[in-house]
C-alpha cells in the first residue's frame, strides 16, 4: 500500500468531525469522551487522571494506576479486548511495548474506538500499512504520540522554516545522544506470578520470560521494540522530517552502527549514524537529506543539548531542541534570533485529540504523517540489521532489489497465531 492522495482523508477535518457525528457513542463526544488506556509503564503515567479505564498484564501496575486513577476493580483490566468490548469507552491510548502498538491499534480501529498510540507508531513497516488501511476503512480519529507537533515553540519554528526564514532548507541533521545503562546478560526463567507474560508477548514471535526482556529494557530486543532510533529518535526525526519539508517517503537509506560501547544482551546498536535522501517533488526540485545520530554512551552533546536538529539552509542555518532552544543564523553565521522557553507540561496533545474527535479541531499529528517519519526509522534498522544500504520505491513502498532486507519490512509472529495478529 502506498502512501497516497486517496490517504488525505486521514488530515481531513471534514472526515474528522464527519467520523464522530456518524457514530452512535454510547457517551457522545460533545459530552464526554472516555477513554481507556492500555498498557501502564512508565508512559502510562502521563495520562493519569484522564481515563476511565486501564489495561496492563502486569497485576502490580494495573491495581497502581487504578489506585492513581481513582478506578474500581470492574474498570482495570488484564485482556484489552474487554476495554474494546466496553460500549461506555470511545477512545483509547495505547502505551505499550511497540510490539503491540500496531495490532493493538487495529483492534481499536475495528471495535471503532478513536486511537491515540504511542510513538513509533509500528513495530515495522507492513504493520504501519495496515494499520493506515484500518484507520481509514473505520473512520475513526487517530492521533500520534509525537507531542512536539502541539507545542507551540515547535510549531512556530516550524512554521518559520517553511516561510524562509533561512532559505531553503536542503538538510536535516537530528541527533539522539544520553548514556544508558547496561541491562546485563540474563537467562529465562518463569516469570513472576504477577504477569500475565503470555498477554505480554501478545502476537510477536514467542520467546521465554527473561528479566531483562520487559519493563522498558524491551526496548532493546528485536523481537519487541524498535531500538532508541524508534524510541527517542522518533521525535527528533518527526520534527527533522517535519521542517525539512517532505511529505513523501525516502528514496535511499544508509546506517552504519552497532554496539560500541555496551557488553549485554541488548541487541539494538548503541551507536548509528543513519542517513536518508530524498527526492525532489518534481524534475526541477532539488533533493533533501535527513541525518541522524545516536550515541547512548557519551555526556557531551551538539550545542548542549542532548536531542534536537540542525537544520541547513541557503540563506542559514537553525537549531530546534524539545528541549526549548532555538537559534536561528544567517548564511554568514551571524545571529537573528536565539530562544530558551520552559518546558511545556499539560494535556495538549491529548486534548488536541479529544477536540478533534468532538469535530473541533484538526488533529495535530495524523498517522499519515506518522507513518511518512517512522519509515525512516524501519529503514535504518533494516539498514543496520543488514549492513547494506536500501534503494526504496516511496510510492510503491518497497526495497528494490534486495529480498533478504525486503523481508525485514515485516515480521514473523508467534506460531500458531494470535488473536492480535494484525489481519485487515
Amino acid at each position: 500500500m502506498a502512501v497516497n492522495r486517496r490517504h488525505f482523508l486521514l488530515t481531513s477535518a471534514a472526515t474528522i468531525a464527519s467520523g464522530a457525528a456518524s457514530r452512535g457513542w454510547a457517551n457522545p463526544p460533545s459530552s464526554k469522551v472516555r477513554i481507556g488506556l492500555v498498557g501502564c509503564g512508565s508512559r502510562a503515567k502521563a495520562y493519569y487522571g484522564r481515563v476511565a479505564a486501564v489495561c496492563d498484564p502486569d497485576r502490580d501496575r494495573l491495581a497502581a494506576a487504578a489506585d492513581v486513577c481513582g478506578l474500581s476493580s470492574s474498570n482495570a483490566v488484564t485482556d484489552l479486548r474487554r476495554i474494546l468490548d466496553d460500549p461506555g469507552i470511545d477512545a483509547v491510548v495505547i502505551a505499550t511495548p511497540d510490539h503491540w502498538h500496531a495490532p493493538a491499534a487495529i483492534l481499536a480501529c475495528q471495535a471503532g474506538k478513536h486511537v491515540y498510540v504511542e510513538k513509533p507508531l509500528s513495530h515495522n513497516l507492513r504493520e504501519s500499512q495496515l494499520l493506515l488501511e484500518a484507520v481509514e476503512s473505520s473512520g475513526v480519529v487517530a492521533q500520534h504520540g509525537t507531542q512536539q507537533r502541539s507545542r507551540e515553540f515547535t510549531r512556530n519554528a516550524i512554521q518559520r522554516l517553511h516561510e524562509g526564514v533561512i532559505g531553503d532548507v536542503l538538510v536535516a541533521k537530528a541527533w539522539n545522544i544520553q548514556r544508558r545503562g547496561s541491562i546485563g546478560h540474563r537467562t529465562p526463567t518463569a516469570p513472576p506470578a504477577e504477569i500475565d507474560y503470555d498477554t505480554w508477548v501478545g502476537p510477536a514471535e514467542w520467546l521465554p520470560y527473561q528479566e531483562n526482556r520487559l519493563h522498558s529494557d524491551w526496548h532493546w530486543w528485536w523481537n519487541f521494540g524498535t531500538g532508541d532510533i524508534g524510541n527517542d529518535g522518533a521525535h527528533e526525526l518527526d520534527y527533522a522530517r517535519w521542517g525539512l519539508g517532505v511529505d513523501t517517503l525516502p528514496t535511499s537509506a544508509i546506517a552504519m552502527g552497532g554496539k560500541y560501547f555496551y557488553d549485554d544482551d541488548q541487541q539494538f546498536p548503541d551507536t548509528a549514524t543513519c542517513a536518508f535522501e530524498y527526492a525532489g517533488a518534481d524534475a526541477t526540485a532539488k533533493p533533501k537529506q535527513l541525518v541522524f545520530e545516536m550515541r547512548l554512551w557519551s555526556t557531551n552533546y551538539p550545542m548542549n543539548c542532548d536531542s534536537g536538529v540542525e537544520f541547513y539552509g541557503t540563506e542559514g542555518q537553525m537549531l530546534l531542541s524539545k528541549r526549548g532552544k532555538l537559534q536561528v543564523l544567517g548564511p554568514k553565521n551571524e545571529r537573528i534570533d536565539s530562544q530558551k522557553v520552559p518546558r511545556e507540561t499539560g494535556f495538549a496533545h491529548l486534548d488536541n485529540f479529544v477536540d478533534a474527535i468532538r469535530g473541533d479541531a484538526e488533529l495535530a499529528a495524523p498517522l499519515i504523517e506518522a507513518h511518512r517519519s517512522i519509515v525512516p526509522v524501519h529503514l535504518a534498522n533494516v539498514a543496520l540489521k543488514t549492513g547494506r544500504s536500501i534503494k526504496f520505491d516511496p510510492q510503491a513502498e518497497k526495497i528494490i532489489d534486495d529480498a533478504k532486507a525486503s523481508e525485514l519490512l515485516g515480521r514473523r509472529y508467534r506460531q500458531g497465531g494470535h488473536w492480535a495478529i494484525p489481519k485487515v
